[in-house]
This record gives structure tokens, sequence and C-alpha cells, in this order.
């Protein structure tokens, strides 16, 4: 597996196309807060230069600290040729489910992207039932593909400050600090507060019934 950031960028090039595109999604395992994917398409160029270097670090996202998706974030968006961000708030998934929005986001963010004819598009660990754009699946993407594990900066920086705004709005909770997971924080704000508005009441949680 193609774990090093070296590794990330050869993969990719190895696939020998002008472009490729990685898709990736953050929070789907959360009990509060949106869903969120990104898509992100990268050149050859990039690729090959590893845009100029200044995305030498990268790496799947959860490998990395706060701080260094944040320096990334904004290096990824100039770098990319284009990169596309759709989320779905926490009523839409008790109201269509997990499954199905997750695949939604992440769908409709690869078809925003307008690739190239030839653009290899790789989607981390799904294929999109009903997605009319070609794509590949690729089981742990963010630690294989450098477009995806791209993906994967831009779709938990974005969640990650939706979530801190979430804890100004919703004070007591937390949601800054824990994102909207389930830590142990986060169950006994639940039963000390109850469900806030972005609370996935969908979710068998047994903070919920407590």
């Amino acid at each position: 597996m193609a774990s090093s950031p070296e590794g990330l960028f050869r993969h990719d090039l190895d696939l020998g196309a002008d472009q490729v595109a990685g898709a990736d999604e953050a929070g789907r395992g959360c009990l509060a807060g949106p869903i969120v994917a990104a898509a992100v398409l990268l050149d050859r160029g990039c690729l090959e230069s590893e845009g100029d270097g200044r995305l030498s670090g990268i790496r799947d996202s959860k490998k990395l600290t706060a701080k260094a998706r944040e320096r990334l974030y904004p290096e990824v968006l100039a770098c990319a040729v284009r990169a596309v961000v759709v989320m779905r708030s926490a009523r839409y998934i008790d109201e269509n489910g997990l499954h199905v929005s997750n695949i939604e986001c992440l769908g409709r963010a690869i078809e925003g992207l307008d690739p190239d004819p030839g653009a290899v598009i790789l989607v981390d660990g799904f294929a999109l039932k009903g997605c009319q754009v070609p794509h590949r699946r690729l089981v742990k993407g963010d630690s294989t593909s450098a477009a995806v594990a791209a993906a994967s900066i831009i779709a938990k920086v974005t969640r990650d400050r939706c979530m801190a705004r979430a804890g100004n709005a919703y004070a007591g909770y937390g949601f800054e600090g824990h994102k909207g997971y389930a830590s142990a924080a986060h169950r006994d704000a639940i039963r000390l507060l109850g469900p806030s508005p972005i609370h996935r009441l969908s979710f068998d949680s047994e903070a919920y019934r407590s």
C-alpha cells in the first residue's frame, strides 16, 4: 500500500492519466452534525511536482494533526484544477438514511468536477450506485492516492469548521472539541442537555435513552 506521501503521488501518476480525481467523506460515524464529502481534481503537473512541494506532506487526514490539515487545506485548493464540497445535514440523514446521504454526497461531489475526458476518478471505499460519472472504488483510498488524501483533508477541515461554529451556536455540547463523535463527554452532554437540533436522532445511541 502506498502509505508514504511519495507513494501516494506515485500511485496516481502510475494510473497514466492527465487528470486524477479523488473523493472522500468526513463525519459518517458522528452522532451530530453533517456528513461532508469533497472531491478534488489534480492534473499530472501537480502530481509530478507534488504541488511544487507544497503538498509534500499530504496523507490521510486522520493521520495528520489539525494544524497540519489547516496548513494543507489552502495548498490543496491552490493546486487543484477544481474542488467540490457537498454536505447533508443531520435532519437529511435522519430522513433519508446515512448510507443514502453518504453516497449522494460523494456522487454530487464528483459530478461537480467536470474533468477532462480520460480522467481517472477514485472514490474512497464506495462504488456510487446511480452516479453518472465513471469512477473507481478504491479501498483505503485516503492512504493510497494523493487525490483521495487531498479530498479527505478538504472534507475534514470543512466539517471541523462547521462543528466549531456549532460549538458557538449550541453551548454546552463541546462540538468544537469532539466534532460530533461519540466521546464520553459528548454522551454526557446529551444526557444532561438532551439532543440539540443538529443531533442525528435516527442513530441508535444509548445517550438518547438515558
